[in-house]
Order: C-alpha cells, then sequence, then structure tokens
C-alpha cells in the first residue's frame, strides 16, 4: 500500500426523512432509503429539525441532513 494515493473524493446531498415516531426515527428513515440509492454511504449530519402540527398536535417530524457518500474511483471502490 506505501506508495498508492489514498486520496478520496466525496458527495454531499440533503435528504429530508419524516416520522410521527420521532426525530431519530426520521432520521434512521432517510439513512435507510437514501442507501437504496446511493452508493457508499459513509455519514450523515442533521441540519435541521421541525415538525408538522395538526390540531394543536405534532402530527409528525421532519430532519433534514446532508449525506456524505465516497465517490467511486476507476476500479469502483
Amino acid at each position: 500500500m506505501y506508495g498508492q494515493s489514498m486520496n478520496r473524493t466525496y458527495g454531499i446531498s440533503e435528504v429530508v426523512g419524516t416520522s410521527n415516531e420521532g426525530v431519530d426515527a426520521a432520521i434512521r428513515n432517510a439513512v435507510s432509503r437514501t442507501s437504496k440509492t446511493v452508493r457508499h454511504l459513509d455519514w450523515f449530519e442533521v441540519t435541521q429539525i421541525r415538525g408538522y402540527v395538526r390540531d394543536g398536535q405534532v402530527d409528525h417530524f421532519q430532519v433534514s441532513l446532508k449525506v456524505g457518500y465516497r465517490m467511486e474511483d476507476h476500479s469502483g471502490n
């Protein structure tokens, strides 16, 4: 491995997860769904938490995330 470049390039996308169960479930829903269409998903960052109110009660939670993924090199890694 010595002498080989270990430089990597990452991409970032923004997604919003929702759940009527709570913030944690909204995050997990966003990561789970994103991982089905984005390869090499490595990390997430919560950027915003908000919710929807219906009839004076919390109806569901909305969590905005930045998700980071490792871009593939020429060998597919």
